[in-house]
């Protein structure tokens, strides 16, 4: 499609040990148009963060090795890139938000030195128009006074502010793509809420297009244009929010939704999935999922399942549901006709 920006496709990405071979990621495909925001879900442990810094270049390696895939950015295969192409590439045309802005910022440096060595990194401006810039940036997100507060150190924001910096050295070079890894876990409500509007905000005004990775499937809700699913390294259920959200097709996907905190399950037992993510060095055999899915048969503990299309971009890896989709579920226990 003409409109696609990133396609990952098929990433396997191994560490490997003195013993043990841990996958994580295990044949991995997504797509990102051109101005849309792309959700990617799941526990941690799933290979969401892999994910990301694989498409930057970012994985140590060894003990890390690119086993095969490819990722496409407007055609052009970045695995294939030597690293003087990544750096060309990394920071300027895709950016990435990191979680924790308190391990990403450099405490001895004011928050302008920093906004301003990201630009010049790739950019070759004068002094003037490169102080400018970083003013401008900090408006662009919402610092109050910006003349005051391009001379701070790190400590001297709160995580919301050091967050909104983050945010704008990412934006120095206008990337046509942001990846934003879990930017908002450790803020409050509010200052969550600022900052998802800041992305909305600034995707409207450039145009860009974001990847959003997180576990909140509340924060989900309310900025996804799509959703991907992922578990153990592998995508299990992908489709437009609308159709994830309404009608999830995935064990996984209905046991993440089920676990979301409602007004109708207040003073009783919230859901939870039972079990956890497997280690990605000892993965069951078949469908990953099997040990912790009550629709497991015989099949899924051998096979590996593969992807049902459930129509308008709705795929999920579950064939168990796909055969009983005649009369299904949903995390309501409402039951549904075939279409």
């Amino acid at each position: 499609m003409k409109d696609i920006l990133l396609s990952v496709q098929d990433l396997k990405v191994y560490f490997r040990g003195d013993e043990t071979v841990a996958r994580a990621l295990d044949g991995v495909s997504y797509d990102i148009r051109k101005g849309e925001t792309v959700c990617l879900v799941g526990e941690s442990g799933c290979g969401k963060t892999v994910s990301a810094l694989t498409i930057l270049g970012l994985i140590p390696r060894p003990p890390g090795e690119i086993v095969g895939g490819k990722i496409l950015f407007l055609g052009r295969n970045l695995l294939e890139l030597g690293e003087e192409e990544m750096q060309s590439i990394r920071g300027s045309r895709i950016a990435m938000v990191f979680q924790e802005p308190m391990t990403s910022l450099n405490p001895v440096f004011t928050i302008g030195d920093q906004i301003q060595e990201a630009i010049l990194v790739h950019q070759s401006i004068g002094e003037s128009e490169l102080h400018e810039r970083g003013l401008q940036l900090l408006r662009d997100v919402g610092i109050p006074s910006p003349e005051e507060r391009i001379k701070d150190y790190p400590h001297q924001l709160s995580g919301g502010q050091r967050q909104r910096v983050m945010i704008a050295m990412a934006l120095g070079c206008n990337p046509e793509l942001v990846i934003a890894d879990e930017p908002t876990t450790a803020l409050d409500v509010t200052i969550q809420k600022q900052i998802l509007n800041l992305f909305a905000k600034l995707q409207k005004k450039r145009g860009m297009s974001l990847l959003y990775i997180t576990h909140d499937l509340n924060v989900v809700s309310n900025i996804a244009d799509r959703i991907y699913v992922m578990y153990a390294g592998v995508i299990v259920e992908q489709g437009d929010r609308e159709l994830i959200f309404k009608d999830p097709r995935h064990p996984y996907t209905q046991g993440l939704l089920a676990s979301l905190p409602h007004r109708s399950k207040r003073g009783g037992t919230l859901h939870s999935i039972p079990g956890t993510v497997p280690d990605p060095a000892y993965k069951p055999a078949g469908c990953p999922f099997h040990p912790r899915c009550k629709y497991a048969i015989e099949t899924c503990r051998s096979e590996f399942p593969d992807l049902c299309d459930y129509g308008n971009g709705h795929l999920s890896r579950c064939p168990v549901l796909y055969a009983r989709r005649d009369k299904h579920e949903d995390t309501k226990g409402r039951k549904h006709e075939k279409e």
